[in-house]
Order: structure tokens, then sequence, then C-alpha cells
């Protein structure tokens, strides 16, 4: 066996001679987003909704008070034309 075959093909496997990269020009450029208008849009329904109240309480004490005096009449005739709006999405 020839030691001086095994060294030199072990000598052809070593890594050549490397140099370290270099840093690009580019070290002080930054990445950039820009949001869309639709999506600022959507921020600010967003929060208003998130800042508007569930219960409309005006709304609820105009008619508790309606209840309470009798003053609240519902006609039968505008429950079912709602219902039939509402299930066909038209107007009778």
């Amino acid at each position: 066996m020839r030691v001086d075959a095994i060294n030199h093909v072990s000598q052809m496997y070593k890594p050549a001679n490397t140099k370290k990269a270099g840093k690009t020009g580019e070290i002080g450029k930054q990445d950039a987003y820009e949001i869309s208008q639709s999506a600022k849009d959507y921020q600010v329904a967003k929060k208003a909704v998130a800042e508007a109240p569930e219960v409309r309480e005006d709304e609820v004490a105009r008619l508790k008070e309606a209840l309470a005096s009798g003053a609240y009449n519902v006609s039968s005739q505008e429950i079912a034309e709602k219902m039939v709006r509402n299930l066909f999405d038209f107007q009778i």
C-alpha cells in the first residue's frame, strides 16, 4: 500500500482556500410595507363596532315605557310582511 497515494487523495478532497463573502452595499436599506385604503377603512369600522354598545339603551328604555303605558301596538300585518320579506327578500 502506498501511503503517498492516500495522502495525495486526501489532499484532493481538502477544501480550497476560501474567502469570506463580503457584505453587500445595501446595509441601511430596510423592508417597507403599505396598508391599502380598504384595509384602513376596515380597521376604522372594526374599531367603531368594538366601541359601540351592544345594547341600545335609549331604544330599550323607549320600548319599556311604551309597553308599560300600553302604547306599544304591533300590527300583525307588519309582522307578516317583515317575515315574508326576510324569507323571500322582497316586499309585498
